[in-house]
């Protein structure tokens, strides 16, 4: 089976690798995270100009990209440069709902062009990793409920609210996406930051004005966060192998008892296995990658499970490179502090290692 790239894909992944090369380095993104907003605007428009936003949804959203290969390209290029900008948010979760629900062409433009930020409010605070749980209601053309841990919902210009407009809480069926002003009458937003130096905000609703998009929006939902998954999984695979890599170079260079630490066979073996799991981590990834457009079943059977093995992976990438590197490891200045705390928090994103893990058995007794 031949694995090798497209022409087009290519060359996609090495202007978005030869940008981030060029322009984003941990200072660049310390700078970007002591912004209010949480990202750099100016590099969030160079990289719109690009077009990776576009190549992030297929052509019938206004994009050219959108499948499974696309998504694991870009999102591991922003894994291993430690990106903060918000494609995970305003266009995977954001822009792909969006277009799934239909009706916002223009908005949608402008999303992918980087003039307008988006953020989806679906989480709430007793609904765990459950997708359909959701005590939002919305009537009379208004939004009443609390939503928890909505990414960059403090720079988006709009928001996408999941709401319930008939039946019980954690029904799959009654589910609505509704579009709000963040600015809107009834609106409360309690910004703050996260460990891995992203920054989410808490949306309390009252009677708060609200547009519908889309009055079953299951399916929808089911959709977007196979993608979305998915997008976390490669970035946590570009994470990886940027731990690793300077992993190597350290154990190459720091010298004790007058000997380089990769000299060490204990090191060594560790390191053999470290690359073992990660290449694993590649396989399960490609694997889910092939699966997004075929049915839900097989789709959500393989995305979980690439997480799963990614939530176990990435806690041990962050243990055996912090170990590994001794004492710098833990210095603010160092990289690979904050490729570990990012790995952590992946793993915690979008349903942990032990849902994945479940929600892979539970669908595998569906599979014929």
């Amino acid at each position: 089976m031949d694995f090798s790239l497209s022409d087009e894909r290519r060359m996609l992944k090495d202007t978005a690798e030869r940008f981030l090369t060029d322009c984003y380095n941990i200072s660049r993104r310390h700078q970007a995270v002591a912004d209010e907003r949480g990202f750099d605007p100016q590099i969030w428009e160079e990289l719109a100009d690009l077009g990776l936003p576009a190549a992030l949804l297929p052509p019938d959203a206004g994009g050219f990209g959108g499948s499974g290969e696309d998504i694991t390209i870009l999102f591991e290029a922003f894994g291993q440069s430690l990106v903060v900008e918000p494609f995970l948010a305003s266009v995977m979760l954001g822009a792909w709902s969006l277009h799934l629900a239909g009706g916002q062409d223009d908005l949608l433009a402008d999303v992918l062009s980087g003039q307008v930020q988006l953020a989806l409010a679906y989480a709430e605070p007793d609904g765990r990793y459950d997708l359909f749980h959701c005590a939002t209601t919305f009537a009379n053309g208004c939004l009443t409920g609390h939503k928890s841990v909505v990414m960059n919902a403090g720079a988006a210009d709009k928001i996408l609210v999941v709401g319930r407009h008939l039946g019980e809480t954690s029904d799959k069926t009654g589910l609505g996406l509704y579009l709000i002003d963040p600015k809107a009458k009834g609106l409360q937003l309690r910004s703050y930051g996260t460990i891995d130096a992203g920054h989410a905000a808490d949306i309390q609703l009252h009677d708060c004005p609200a547009i519908c998009l889309c009055e079953d929006a299951a399916d929808i939902l089911q959709q977007v966060m196979a993608n979305a998954t998915l997008a976390l999984c490669a970035e946590a695979l570009g994470a990886m192998e940027y731990c690793k890599d300077a992993t190597i170079d350290y154990l190459k260079t720091r010298k004790q008892f007058g000997k380089n630490l990769g000299s060490f066979q204990v090191l060594q073996h560790r390191m053999v296995d470290l690359v073992i799991e990660i290449e694993q981590v590649r396989s399960s990834i490609m694997l889910a990658a092939a699966h997004l457009s075929q049915d839900n079943l097989r789709r959500d059977l393989h995305v979980s499970a690439a997480k799963s093995l990614v939530g176990r992976v990435a806690k041990l990438v962050s243990e055996e490179t912090i170990q590994m590197h001794g004492g710098i490891a833990m210095c603010w200045e160092y990289d690979v502090a904050h490729y570990a705390k990012r790995l952590i928090m992946i793993d915690h994103q979008l349903g942990d290692a032990d849902h994945h893990l479940d929600r892979f058995v539970a669908l595998s007794k569906q599979v014929v």
